[in-house]
């Protein structure tokens, strides 16, 4: 997490009270930004960084566009799709979000459906592809989780999605996978050229962005050979909003049914099972790995040791008279919480999201959820190779990827991204070429 100037400023404007809008940033689908400097004298001051757009008047959502813009790379998106919706954004309108990107998506889907009427399959499956995400980009901000308009736009995206599959002949195929009593829903990717065994490449997701919405590693591993299995888990995409399952600690509960389910599948080498985890992921596969002995490879982008730690080390430093109450006096800090949230949709926002992800009852629960959190007891368990990813801006989890380098005592590499070689953002943000580009070349190395 991270934060800057602009976003304290908002919130000392509009409160009075030191900000906490880097809190809010903790979600995978966010562009990050470097630590807070000194405020510089108006004539003095520094020029914007590129990945600070300055296009919406609310810095979070300004940074989020980001994210969406990006999909280009992978066709997800159009750059004028995007800017246009942003344009009609209203600032302090808690659905505004939410309905202007539902607006965009209902005509491009429309204009998929036109084109289907015609049997232009090619035109017909792009305009899905790209209405999916834009279904999806009305979730990661939405004001309400429980309303019922975010299963209702999950389900459409979902229906866009695999419609576009099908027609654009992407060789993806929805599946279930058991887990605890239900099943959990995902894609298996079969890599068009592989004629026996091939090796899996397993990706996990963090607090916000869908699988689907990294389209770019997959098209990247398909390309070099690679089958690919994504899932939606616990607190993610249709998981949390169809079926209500929350986040848990406790990830190899996860992955261990993933992998049991993937070597049912035919022509997945069961020796070269690579986990990849963005994000939110990155702190929730190196729990997985400790005690999945299956997996040969481990990718956490960042890399991080401890979320709870982290997390609350955000809270302390923009929370400083509140979070005191926390183990003294939860309800007096729920109470502190509540009136922080009526008056910033950032807070409220952020505080429901979370809260509805790990089936917290309130913010208090929801921080005492976030503390279990911790790879630390387990580290030391695992032993497949790791290659730790970092940025210079990572701006959700400060110094965790180092924390976790030092601690495996596995064969273990780090990689970090920086300024001049633009992936220096979470997750390495609008910099996806250079991303794949060192990411692969490892794992071609390794598997």
């Amino acid at each position: 997490m991270g934060s800057s100037l602009d976003r304290r400023t908002l919130i000392q404007a509009s409160l009075g009270l030191t900000g906490g809008l880097a809190l809010l940033r903790g979600t995978p689908a966010l562009a990050a930004r470097p630590p807070v400097v000194p405020a510089a004298a108006p004539s003095e001051e520094a020029p914007r960084p590129w990945y600070e757009l300055g296009l919406m008047a609310d810095p979070i959502m300004d940074s989020q566009l980001l994210h969406f813009l990006a999909a280009t790379y992978s066709a997800q998106a159009d750059i004028g799709e995007v800017l246009d919706t942003a344009h009609r954004i209203v600032p302090g309108d808690d659905w505004s979000w939410p309905n202007e990107w539902v607006r965009t998506a209902d005509r491009i889907r429309a204009m998929g459906d036109a084109s289907l009427s015609r049997r232009h399959a090619i035109s017909a499956g792009n305009a899905y592809l790209r209405a999916a995400n834009y279904y999806r980009a009305a979730l990661i901000h939405h004001p309400e989780p429980g309303d019922p308009s975010v299963l209702a736009t999950g389900r459409k995206a979902v229906a866009a999605y695999d419609k576009a599959l099908t027609l654009l002949k992407i060789p993806g195929t929805p599946v279930r996978i058991p887990y605890e009593g239900t099943t959990l829903p995902g894609y298996f990717f079969r890599a068009p050229n592989s004629r026996s065994i091939a090796p899996l490449l397993i990706f996990q997701q963090g607090r916000d962005a869908w699988p689907e919405e990294s389209k770019y590693v997959m098209d990247a591993a398909l390309a070099r050979g690679y089958h690919c299995l994504i899932v939606h888990a616990p607190g993610q995409g249709m998981a949390i909003r169809e079926q209500g399952l929350p986040f848990r600690p406790d990830w190899e509960q996860v992955i261990r049914p993933v992998v049991d389910f993937a070597l049912c599948i035919a022509g997945v080498d069961s020796r070269r099972i690579a986990l990849l985890g963005w994000s939110m992921g990155g702190a929730l596969v190196p729990r997985a790995a400790a005690f999945e002995r299956r997996i040969k490879l481990l990718i956490p982008n960042p890399g991080v040791l401890n979320w709870g730690q982290s997390s609350f080390e955000q809270f302390n430093m923009y929370f400083p008279e509140l979070m005191p109450l926390l183990d003294s006096d939860p309800q007096a800090f729920d109470a502190g919480m509540a009136q922080l949230m009526a008056q910033v949709f950032l807070f409220r926002w952020y505080m429901k999201d979370s809260m509805n992800k790990h089936g917290a009852s309130s913010p208090s629960d929801l921080l005492f959820k976030l503390r279990e959190f911790n790879n630390e007891p387990v580290v030391h368990r695992i032993r497949c190779r790791t290659l730790v990813m970092d940025g210079t801006a990572e701006a959700f989890s400060q110094g965790q990827a180092r924390l976790l380098f030092d601690a495996l005592s596995c064969p273990k590499d780090y990689l970090l991204f920086t300024q001049e070689d633009t992936g220096l953002l979470h997750c390495q943000e609008a910099a996806q070429a250079v991303a794949n580009h060192r990411m692969f070349d490892w794992l071609d190395e390794y598997i």
